[in-house]
């Protein structure tokens, strides 16, 4: 599903709201998730999951073209673990 599709869905299921008031919402939401991850903030939607930050050390890695070892930086890369709500509910 979209970011599109999602607003779509929303705004079919609240009809009492107009579309951009769902997509600024939406979009609101998205950059507070973002904001937070951004300041090393932990994330928890209760029965959805949990966004994070983990720390990737760096490494050498190799050029898939020519094989030669490539020195990769150290980053920060977003994690997300299920909710066991979730988890059941996809396992069911």
């Amino acid at each position: 599903m979209t970011k599109s599709e999602l607003i779509q869905r929303l705004a079919e299921a609240n009809p009492h709201l107009y579309q951009r008031d769902v997509e600024r919402i939406v979009t609101t939401i998205f950059e507070e998730i973002t904001a937070a991850l951004a300041r090393g903030d932990r994330v928890e939607l209760r029965g959805f999951g949990a966004f994070s930050v983990k720390e990737r050390a760096a490494r050498v890695g190799r050029n898939p073209r020519t094989g030669a070892p490539v020195q990769v930086a150290a980053k920060y890369i977003p994690y997300f673990k299920t909710g066991k709500q979730l988890r059941e509910k996809l396992n069911g």
